[in-house]
């Protein structure tokens, strides 16, 4: 407190009250900078670590509201942990959510479902997904994503487009289109996964690697649809998966070229007997026959003969072999050679 000499009451009433400002402003100031210090703290042991669950004993009751809190763009790694239950949402990683992890409580009994498909009211493929990632370094683990539409045509389950991403003991279940594995310049890894369909169920652009996959075909048709890029070294690559199907399916393709240029390889995989002979289709298109790159090694099981297999299929060489590493396979391939002098 100041006290001044020769001045009246209401003058020192006034000092009285400036000096008490003075000390609540410094208080407030000297908290907001407590809390600052604090709040990486707070957001490192919280924020990053989120809870959904449909009863309301988590953070959120809804995946997309998780998804939502993470923020865009965030810098440290965000787990989004998903208690058992049937969730019936339409969920998109956006371009601006990343380095997310979605992880299940268990495989069998945390659902992720939805049911568009193709020929609804402003569906199409594309928009036809259950869950979507545009987003780069997402990763999935112990979920089922299922389309529940049935067989009504086109009606994808998972769709992925973003970089880095991972799916570690998964199911994506679904008929015809079941997953879209899209952009020509992401990378994708599956393993332990079982990934089901009837048409085309593995479809798209990406770079992917399916490692101790169960492959399952639920319809005498096609499992891969390719539209690799020319550029692209490699597409659809199998290692060590299981193709099963289900009862009385005997006629099916491992796969056929959605764009010029499709790419996929089977390699030290089980073929069941529903594989047919000849392997792979061109899908009514010979000249596509000169461009893609369709090949196995290694392969046995009922379905793995290849003495009757289309003529234009690759079977790899033990030094060919040698470039199907994940370091090879994942490396940076396509550069933009832009010749600026001719803009």
């Amino acid at each position: 407190m100041f006290i001044f000499l020769g001045v009246s009451k209401i003058n020192f009433k006034i000092i009285i009250f400036l000096n008490k400002m003075k000390v609540s402003f410094y208080i407030v100031f000297l908290v907001s900078i407590l809390f600052k210090s604090l709040s990486p703290v707070y957001a490192n042991n919280v924020l990053n670590k989120i809870t959904v669950a449909l009863d309301g004993s988590g953070d959120y009751k809804s995946i997309q509201e998780a998804i939502t809190a993470c923020g865009a763009f965030p810098a440290d790694q965000k787990t989004i942990f998903i208690k058992n239950g049937i969730y019936k949402e339409k969920v998109l990683i956006d371009s601006f959510h990343s380095n997310i992890s979605l992880v299940g409580e268990s495989t069998e009994k945390t659902i992720i479902t939805y049911d568009n498909y193709a020929g609804q009211a402003g569906i199409g493929t594309f928009t036809s997904y259950t869950l979507k990632v545009l987003g780069n370094n997402i990763k999935i683990e112990n979920l089922t994503i299922e389309n529940s539409s049935g067989r009504v045509g086109q009606a994808v389950a998972l769709h992925v487009e973003g970089d880095y991403f991972i799916a570690n003991n998964c199911k994506v279940l679904g008929n015809q289109d079941t997953l879209y594995a899209a952009g020509e310049n992401s990378r994708q890894y599956y393993t332990d996964c079982l990934i089901e369909g009837t048409t085309d169920f593995i479809f798209g652009s990406a770079t992917a690697i399916f490692s101790k996959c169960n492959i399952h075909s639920k319809a005498n048709s096609y499992i891969t649809a390719a539209n690799t890029a020319k550029e692209t070294q490699f597409g659809y690559v199998f290692f060590k998966c299981t193709l099963t199907a289900d009862p009385n399916i005997d006629k099916v393709y491992l796969g056929r070229p959605w764009r010029e240029f499709a790419n996929v390889a089977f390699i030290n995989c089980f073929l069941g007997k529903h594989i047919r002979s000849e392997g792979w289709h061109n899908w009514d298109k010979p000249e596509r026959e000169k461009t893609a790159f369709f090949a196995e090694y290694g392969n046995y099981g009922p379905g793995s003969e290849t003495g009757k297999r289309v003529k234009w299929f690759q079977l790899l060489s033990k030094s060919k072999l040698k470039e199907f590493t994940v370091k090879n396979i994942f490396k940076v391939q396509n550069q933009w050679l832009l010749d600026s002098a001719n803009l």
